[in-house]
């Protein structure tokens, strides 16, 4: 399965750092009954995903709950260690809440896995940015390549809602 506008998202488990630590959410947990901005990045504290795509989403959080988003999440595949330490470091607790995809199960499951073994990166996700309502894509945005956050920063995002 590839992820397109119109796929409900797989039931899972997620590792999710959210307030004061990570906490183990289900997909139903994370998307039932809400409107969610999804993004995923390569990993954390990579350059493009750590001074360019998070930023961007914590820069317009308060312009997409303003236009009706509940959430706003960021998947990565890193284990839950870094990425509570990459939510940290960015100040994105409170306001993104981090799903570390470890084993890049979840990118696997919706298609968006990337081979990035080139770079010493091994198994990553795609860049990307959905608009998720009640655990289905409503809006997707997907890059043509991993080093881009243009087709998934927020500001594409905002013009979905």
């Amino acid at each position: 399965m590839t992820m397109t506008v119109g796929t409900k998202l797989p039931e899972m488990n997620h590792k999710v750092v959210e307030g004061d630590g990570v906490a183990e959410r289900s997909t139903t947990d994370i998307f039932g009954g809400r409107k969610v901005a999804l993004f995923a990045v390569p990993g954390a504290f990579t350059p493009t995903c750590h001074q360019k795509h998070l930023p961007g989403f914590l820069e317009h959080a308060d312009a997409l709950k303003a236009k009706g988003v509940d959430a706003i999440y960021c998947i990565t595949v890193n284990d839950p260690f870094v990425a509570e330490s990459w939510a940290e470091a960015t100040g994105a607790k409170g306001k993104v809440n981090v799903i570390a995809d470890g084993n890049a199960e979840f990118t696997k499951a919706v298609g968006m896995d990337i081979d990035l073994s080139v770079a010493q990166l091994s198994v990553r996700s795609k860049r990307y940015a959905a608009l998720v309502e009640d655990g289905e894509v409503k809006a997707l945005n997907i890059e043509e390549t991993p080093s881009s956050a243009e087709r998934s920063s927020a500001q594409e995002l905002l013009k979905s809602l």
